[in-house]
C-alpha cells in the first residue's frame, strides 16, 4: 500500500464460505468483496445458492466452514452486532397484514432499538423517500403488490443500515412500480449505502450493479463489472438497420458476402469484424440499390448472452419457478 494512502474496508468480505445441508454441497467455498456503497449484483440460476450465501451472510444460518465480515464484523463471532448494522429485503414479505403502513415502520425500529427521539422523524423520511405519505394508515394487508414492496424496502431502510440484502425485489411487480424501486436502489448506491442484489432480470443486474458475481452450482465462476462480463464473450459486433423498404435477392446476396446476414423485412442484422470497416462499405452496398437507412445501431454482446456463454444456462432457466436443491 502506497504511504499516506488509506483503503476503507470492504462492506462485506467471505472467506471460504461454505455451506452443507447432510450430503447436499450447497455453497462451495467461495470468497469475494463488496466495497462500501457498492450495488453488487449476485446472479446465477434456481439452486446455484445464492439465498443461501445471503441467510449466512445475515445470520439466519451458520456457515459449515468459512467465515465473512460484514459491516465490519464476523458473522461468526459477533453476528448480533452484523445484525444490526444490516437490512434484509426478502422475496416474500415479512410484515404484518393487520397493522399500518406506520405501524409496521414502528414495530420495526423498535426491533432494533431505535432511540425514540429519532423514530418519528425517520419513519417520516423514509415514508416521503417512498412517497408512502398518504397510506401510512393503511392496513399492510390492503396495499397493492407494488405498494407492499415499496414499504418491504422501506422496513428494510427505516433503522439506517449500512448494508442492504435484496432478494428478488422487482419480482412481479408491474413495469411503473419496478421502474420506481430501481432508481431508488440506484440512489442508495449514490447515498453509500452497500446493496447486496439478487435477481433473475439480467437486464436489471446491467443497469444496477457496479460489479457482478455469478454462481453455479455453489460456486463462484466470474465477478466483474458488467461490461468486462459482456467483454469476456467473444462474439462478433452486429449492425442492425431498419430500411426503408424490404431489401431483394440481390441485395440480400451482396449483404452476406459482408457478413454473416440475418434478416426479418426491413431489419437486417450483419455479424462483422471491424464494424469501422465495414459499416461505409454497408452504407454504399444500400445506397447503389436505393434502399436507404431509417435506423442504424452497432449491437454487441448483452449480459444475458455473456450469462449464457459463462453458465451454459439460458435466462429461462434463470426465471423458472424455484425447486428443490441449492437454494
Amino acid at each position: 500500500m502506497t504511504e499516506g494512502i488509506t483503503m476503507d474496508p470492504p462492506a462485506i468480505e467471505a472467506i471460504g464460505l461454505t455451506k452443507n445441508y447432510g450430503t447436499l454441497l450447497a455453497v462451495d467455498d467461495i470468497s469475494f468483496r463488496v466495497s462500501k456503497g457498492e450495488v453488487f449484483g449476485f446472479l446465477g440460476p434456481n439452486g446455484a445458492g445464492k439465498t443461501t450465501t445471503i441467510r449466512m451472510l445475515v445470520g439466519l444460518t451458520t456457515p459449515s466452514e468459512g467465515t465473512a465480515m460484514v459491516a465490519g464484523h464476523s458473522i461468526t463471532d459477533d453476528i448480533v452486532e452484523v445484525k444490526r448494522r444490516v437490512g434484509v429485503v426478502p422475496e416474500v414479505s415479512n410484515l404484518y397484514d393487520e397493522l399500518s403502513v406506520w405501524d409496521n415502520l414502528l414495530f420495526i425500529s423498535r426491533l432494533y432499538h431505535m432511540p425514540k427521539q429519532e423514530k418519528q422523524g425517520r419513519i417520516e423520511d423514509i415514508l416521503q423517500s417512498f412517497d408512502l405519505q398518504s397510506r401510512k394508515d393503511t392496513k399492510f394487508g390492503k396495499l397493492s403488490k407494488g405498494l407492499k414492496r415499496r414499504v418491504v424496502i422501506a422496513a428494510a431502510l427505516v433503522h439506517s443500515p449500512e448494508v442492504v440484502f435484496m432478494d428478488e425485489p422487482t419480482v412481479g411487480l408491474d413495469v411503473v412500480s419496478a421502474q420506481t424501486l430501481r432508481e431508488f436502489i440506484e440512489r442508495l448506491g449514490t447515498e453509500e449505502t452497500t446493496v447486496f442484489l439478487t435477481t433473475h432480470y439480467i437486464e436489471e443486474a446491467d443497469r444496477l450493479c457496479d460489479r457482478i458475481a455469478i454462481i453455479m452450482q455453489g460456486k463462484i465462476v466470474v465477478t466483474d463489472t458488467p461490461d468486462a462480463i459482456k467483454r469476456r464473450v467473444a462474439t462478433q459486433p452486429v449492425i442492425r438497420a431498419e430500411l426503408s423498404s424490404s431489401p431483394d435477392k440481390s441485395l440480400l446476396s451482396k449483404l452476406d458476402d459482408l457478413g454473416e446476414l440475418e434478416h426479418d423485412g426491413r431489419i437486417i442484422n450483419i455479424r462483422i469484424e471491424n464494424p469501422g470497416v465495414s459499416l461505409p462499405v454497408i452504407i454504399n452496398t444500400l445506397s447503389d440499390a436505393g434502399v436507404s437507412v431509417e435506423t442504424l445501431d452497432t449491437v454487441r454482446a448483452t449480459l444475458e448472452e455473456a450469462f449464457v456463454e459463462i453458465t451454459g444456462c439460458s435466462p429461462d432457466r434463470l426465471r423458472a419457478e424455484k425447486g428443490g436443491g441449492r437454494k
